[in-house]
């Protein structure tokens, strides 16, 4: 068991370590700026009067998976043992405004609406990292460092588009906080013992986003061959494939004995 003084000091490591980390990457790269070409999407086709329909309808799955997450915390069916569900829901609640913000981002992609699909996205991003340190680590610790987290997501994001504002963008806090729990999280599953079973869904959703991040890598390509549907379209579908694999096992799972 950890003591409240144990908690509060390696909550404070995680913070000092995290901090350490975002100064190091600002101290040693230079300022990466947005390349405009990333809203150059290869499939554009308007239908229904809807520009880039299949990149906004695509959006759909990680809606729905989002509001099944809520909905299987409200009717219990999902196995936790905290007496804290606050990140669990801002989870859910954050994947289902993913789908929303990006639907937004692609009726008109821009820097200015790309916002709203990366805000809820730190924040999804940061609440399951809260959400896995809780669970392999300690609850009070995870809990304590959910609304840091978040704030940092929040601000990540904010510091990018106001660089961007001041005409010299700047990606490299958000890529920073982005790609630390991509990287933390595994580490975590691999070297501490979760206080449940089946911990493969944490697992298939990492290997989901790795493949959407390919996905969207070889958009066009992608879109070249199968002519249908373009990496970009596939990239959303298979995230909400991630969050619906992970689903499946929260609702399975059970809380392993003392």
């Amino acid at each position: 068991m950890f003591s409240t003084y144990s908690i509060d000091k390696m909550g404070m490591s995680v913070q000092v370590i995290l901090l350490a980390i975002i100064i190091a990457v600002l101290l040693i790269t230079e300022p990466v700026p947005q390349d405009i070409r990333y809203h150059n999407f290869a499939d554009t086709q308007q239908l229904f009067s809807i520009p880039n329909f299949l990149n906004i309808i695509s959006n759909l799955p990680l809606l729905i998976a989002g509001i099944l997450g809520i909905k299987s915390l409200v009717n219990n069916q999902i196995t936790v043992f905290f007496t804290n569900k606050k990140p669990y829901y801002i989870f859910f609640i954050a994947v289902s405004l993913v789908s929303v913000g990006s639907s937004y981002y692609h009726f008109y992609p821009d820097n200015n609406t790309l916002v709203w699909d990366r805000l809820p996205m730190t924040i999804a991003f940061m609440s399951l990292f809260s959400i896995v340190i809780s669970e392999q680590i300690s609850e009070k610790i995870g809990a304590r460092l959910l609304i840091p987290f978040i704030l940092l997501g929040v601000l990540s994001v904010i510091y990018w588009i106001y660089s961007e504002f001041k005409g010299n963008g700047d990606l490299r806090l958000y890529a920073t906080v982005q790609f630390i729990p991509v990287l933390v999280i595994p580490l975590l599953l691999i070297f501490f013992k979760s206080k449940f079973t089946m911990t493969r869904g944490y697992w298939w959703l990492i290997g989901s986003y790795v493949v959407s991040k390919i996905l969207e890598h070889f958009d066009a390509p992608i879109y070249s061959l199968l002519i249908l549907i373009s990496g970009h379209s596939l990239k959303h579908i298979m995230a909400a494939i991630g969050i619906y694999l992970l689903l499946h096992y929260y609702r399975k799972r059970e809380l392993k004995p003392d």
